[in-house]
């Protein structure tokens, strides 16, 4: 049996059981403490409203590596979270305040359903702003992912999102911009990346800061992967971590809702939505966070974590 990354977390968490099916080898405290190297001390700041499927899905990418990962998992404290049950929220995770003292290799800021909202407009924008300036002195890298990544751009670098006349749902082929990025290394001439948001960020805006590199685009979808220049940022607005059957849960959402959706683009075969959609993206999700743990989180920070930031 071949084994992934050790991902360490808590044993009742209900995404063990998932990725040990999966054949991801999940660490407990003893094994952990037995294990002669220190681990890497990754912190989610989760924002997606289903917390427990995207805990399994980002969890599930943190996988391919050698490296022994211990997650801290953080939910805003100025929101209340209806969708996830308060049990698990009580459980498993943790907020801002608990762990502004602390430092940590690397950290994850996912997407939120709320891109049409004014970032300002946004019931923890204030929370949210204190964790990025935050980053800056206690974070080796932080790791943005679609609304995560357009509040990152406007709060660090003043870049606005714009509006799109219809929501950009699908998945897309995309290609490298700046091909001897470590971040894509390994990958292929064209990719294919899921895609679910209403806003997005202009490329020229990118091109255009002196502090920013534009690392992949689509024609179709745009901007996908920018980052700092000194590597500390890293915007991806994408979902590259999706399950197969995400974009099929908010397409029967959207519908059940009385929305009228359009049918996800290149994603149902034959874009038949009674058909199963079938993951083309997999292999390239895996690498973009596996070189993102390998360049920018282990090869970069110090071993001793006091001195992450100075």
């Amino acid at each position: 049996m071949i084994e992934n990354m050790p991902i360490k977390i808590p044993n009742d968490l209900p995404a063990k059981q998932i990725l040990q099916d999966e054949n991801i080898f999940i660490m407990d405290d003893n094994r952990a403490m037995h294990q002669d190297i220190r681990p890497l001390h990754i912190a989610i700041l989760n924002l997606m409203p289903l917390k427990e499927q995207t805990e399994t899905q980002l969890l599930r990418m943190l996988s391919n590596s050698p490296l022994q990962i211990e997650v801290t998992l953080l939910m805003p404290e100025t929101h209340e979270s209806k969708n996830t049950p308060i049990e698990h929220l009580q459980s498993f995770y943790t907020t801002f305040e608990h762990i502004k003292d602390k430092k940590f290799d690397g950290m994850i800021i996912t997407g939120a359903p709320i891109e049409n909202l004014p970032f300002e407009g946004v019931t923890y924008w204030d929370e949210l702003t204190e964790i990025l300036e935050w980053t800056k002195k206690h974070v080796t890298s932080t790791f943005h992912i679609c609304w995560g990544a357009q509040a990152g751009l406007y709060y660090h670098y003043g870049i606005k999102k714009l509006p799109l006349k219809d929501k950009l749902h699908g998945v897309f082929k995309h290609s490298v911009s700046d091909p001897y990025c470590p971040l894509v290394r390994g990958f292929d001439h064209e990719f294919m990346v899921p895609h679910s948001r209403h806003t997005t960020v202009s490329e020229e805006d990118i091109v255009r800061h002196d502090k920013l590199r534009l690392i992949s685009t689509s024609e179709e979808a745009g901007l996908y992967i920018a980052m700092s220049k000194d590597d500390k940022q890293i915007f991806v607005t994408g979902h590259s971590e999706y399950d197969p059957e995400t974009l099929k849960q908010e397409y029967e959402r959207d519908k059940a809702r009385g929305m009228d959706p359009k049918t996800p683009h290149f994603y149902f075969p034959n874009d038949d939505d009674t058909k199963e959609p079938e993951s083309t993206w997999k292999s390239h999700a895996h690498l973009l966070y596996s070189n993102w743990l390998n360049y920018y989180v282990y090869q970069m920070t110090p071993y001793l974590m006091e001195e992450i930031g100075e």
